[in-house]
């Protein structure tokens, strides 16, 4: 995005995304084991300022979500090594039903809509992920829990 100043100046503009999502006081869980997806989530989150815990697998999404249980909001891959998404998610509605839990998939066939939110999942982001598409889309959560 750019901005025109003056005669045959240009300069690039803020996103919104940059100005409008500033969550401070929020921690967030991702769950990613794809090193490209983990720096991709990364470079999207850090503008917002929000606290970020990071696993590679299910089994430890599980066990940080239970160490902490102010945790946010939940960004969970679905396909992980050691335990799946699915499972993880069920293990954490098990001891926690409150907190927002995105599951994220390249795998988006319309059963697999319906096997997020079965197992507990409160929305869904298919990937490649998209900068605006997911701010928003944790923005909606993060104004519940206000």
């Amino acid at each position: 995005m750019v901005e025109k100043i003056t005669k045959g100046t240009w300069k690039k503009k803020k996103s919104d995304s940059k100005r409008k999502f500033k969550w401070f006081d929020k921690k967030i869980l991702v769950v990613e084991d794809e090193k490209s997806n983990h720096m991709l989530i990364d470079l999207i989150l850090r503008p917002t300022s929000a606290r970020l815990l990071w696993a590679m697998d299910g089994e430890k999404a599980v066990e940080l979500a239970q160490e902490n249980p102010d945790i946010d909001l939940i960004l969970m891959d679905i396909r992980l090594p050691k335990m799946d998404g699915y499972e993880a998610t069920k293990k954490i509605r098990e001891f926690n039903q409150s907190v927002p839990i995105i599951a994220q998939t390249a795998y988006v066939m319309e059963e697999e809509k319906y096997k997020v939110t079965d197992v507990g999942c409160d929305d869904l982001l298919t990937k490649p992920l998209q900068r605006e598409k997911m701010l928003k889309m944790i923005d909606k959560y993060m104004k519940k829990k206000n």
